[in-house]
């Protein structure tokens, strides 16, 4: 990395592990079989992924069988709400505004077409779902309900009590989707006494490769292959498997997982740093959602007050080689105001700026940080 460049947007991607690259390296190198050959070079990639989903399986505490290696989250989540309402027989979908688009954008395509009816869970101001309003939902609904909610705000880091709402789509006997991308990899997982039927991953949140995800299943769960072909997945994803991705994101989750309570310690104590920064040396800054309560210890969001020059700020912050963004990271092109601050903080006199951060950053680098921002603002 550019040595002067310093990096606080962790949420849109990680730099990737050296230890991650090393156990990828023969993948992408001597061992280059194809997994569905049967002959020996066939054979040592088709152990390494089995390897590899015995080792998400154990530390998100579920069946290797319940784990499938998909492109990222967005084809997780694809998947996962698209059979929830073509095989699982939901006409009913419940969500939020704040979503990423992956759901978002699905759910929406879902109901121009057709298909399904949509609802939008309230949220409160503090970025936080409203479960009231969602056992309403619950109850009132006359259709089978598919309830897709995340369980970390990739924006503005705000966390659902998943277990909470799972019991609730349990007792309404909803089918419970949970885009987990910000989690997986940053907190504990114990999907065996978890209610919940599909959760995400995606190894380039937590220091692995791009291009790789997963799709939890439960077991009890039985739905037809989004993608058709060569029966790859145990038929459930076709496709010549992303092997050394596959190999790099399990490294990658048992790297973070070993290192989880020093890491996110550290991480937290960055966040807290800065927040107390902010607040001593601009005025009138504030923080949406929930930052010192039920929260990503990764990501916060800014707002500082709007002027001709805080309007610029993420462009020259970039000048100043410091990497932020507005929202996410995940809509490309023009900058577009976030529908997430749109939706729990519409206030047009304010400018967002998101940092996340990873354990490789320091306070040194925050202190630069604020040093710009306050020649900026």
């Amino acid at each position: 990395m550019d040595a002067r460049r310093i990096y606080f947007d962790n949420a849109a991607t990680t730099p990737l592990d050296p230890q991650v690259l090393e156990v990828m390296m023969p993948f992408l190198t001597e061992k280059f079989g194809n997994p569905s050959s049967i002959y020996s070079y066939g054979r040592e990639c088709r152990m390494a992924i089995e390897q590899a989903r015995k080792t998400v399986a154990r530390i998100l505490q579920a069946h290797p069988a319940e784990i499938f290696f998909t492109s990222g989250g967005t084809e997780s989540s694809n998947t996962a709400i698209t059979a929830s309402v073509r095989d699982l027989a939901c006409k009913h979908i419940i969500t939020s505004p704040l979503e990423h688009h992956a759901t978002l954008h699905t759910v929406e395509h879902l109901q121009k077409k057709g298909e399904v009816r949509l609802s939008y869970v309230a949220v409160l101001p503090n970025g936080h779902i409203d479960l009231e309003n969602l056992e309403k939902l619950l109850a009132n609904s006359e259709d089978k309900c598919l309830v897709t909610l995340m369980h970390a705000n990739n924006e503005v880091g705000t966390m659902i009590d998943i277990n909470a709402v799972g019991e609730l789509c349990k007792m309404y006997g909803a089918v419970f989707h949970s885009d987990t991308v910000q989690t997986v990899g940053h907190f504990p997982f114990d999907l065996r006494h978890t209610p919940v039927h599909f959760i995400t991953g995606a190894g380039h949140k937590f220091h692995g490769p791009k291009g790789i995800g997963i799709l939890y299943i439960n077991e009890n769960v039985k739905i037809h292959p989004y993608l058709h072909g060569g029966g790859q997945e145990r038929n459930m994803r076709a496709g010549t498997e992303n092997v050394y991705g596959i190999v790099g994101f399990a490294k990658a989750l048992e790297l973070a997982t070993e290192n989880h309570e020093k890491d996110s310690a550290y991480i937290k104590g960055l966040k807290i740093y800065m927040m107390d920064q902010l607040k001593k040396n601009i005025r009138g800054v504030s923080f949406n959602g929930d930052p010192l309560g039920r929260s990503l210890y990764t990501v916060l969001s800014v707002s500082f007050p709007k002027t001709e020059k805080s309007e610029m700020i993420l462009f020259n912050l970039d000048i100043h080689h410091i990497c932020a963004s507005g929202g996410s990271a995940c809509t490309s092109g023009v900058e577009q105001s976030s529908h997430v601050i749109r939706a729990i903080n519409n206030n047009p006199n304010q400018v967002t700026v998101r940092f996340s951060f990873s354990k490789q950053n320091t306070k040194e680098e925050i202190d630069q940080v604020i040093t710009r921002v306050k020649e900026l603002i």
